[in-house]
């Protein structure tokens, strides 16, 4: 409960709830905290839609906690993908030395043209209008994948251990 203290009354109550979720799945403590933050890190990739599976898919080759790893995906939302989205994107235009152009940028246009490449599997539009975008969010997702993971990981092993927290 190291954290609870400094957060606002609303995301008090969004805390404990996920800490009393995750302290109710079966499983280590180890598990728990490696599953959960694989999820959280999991948002930070532009696979929009594929979050949780792709989570199950890591956390079963690596064996982890697929449950934890599907609670901690909903740290996407579409409160937080937009900042997500836009970190990601810079971080990797910088990591590639793109130019940034303003219209690179609209991502209801992006996932509007993803979606139509996917539905009609158009790989020429894939390739033409998304790819463009799609690769630096890509790249610029592995820093944050990254810290985020082991941020998590951490902080939901010391949630988890604490004595106020069943003891685990």
């Amino acid at each position: 409960m190291f954290l609870i203290n400094k957060l606002g009354p609303e995301l008090q109550k969004i805390y404990i709830k996920i800490l009393k979720k995750l302290n109710n799945i079966k499983g280590s403590r180890k598990s728990i905290s490696k599953g959960f933050a694989t999820g959280v890190a999991m948002s930070f990739t532009p696979f929009v839609g594929f979050h949780i599976l792709l989570s199950l898919f890591v956390t079963k080759v690596t064996k982890q906690n697929g449950v934890a790893s599907t609670l901690g995906t909903i740290f996407g939302n579409p409160w937080t993908f937009p900042f997500i989205w836009y970190l990601t994107l810079h971080t990797g235009y910088f990591l590639l030395a793109y130019k940034v152009t303003p219209q690179e940028q609209d991502f209801k246009i992006f996932f509007l043209k993803l979606y139509h490449s996917i539905i009609n599997i158009d790989f020429n539009l894939f390739l033409t209008d998304i790819w463009p975008m799609f690769l630096p969010m890509l790249v610029g997702c592995i820093p944050y994948y990254i810290i985020v993971w082991w941020g998590v990981y951490y902080m939901a092993f010391k949630a988890l251990s604490s004595p106020n927290n069943d003891g685990r």
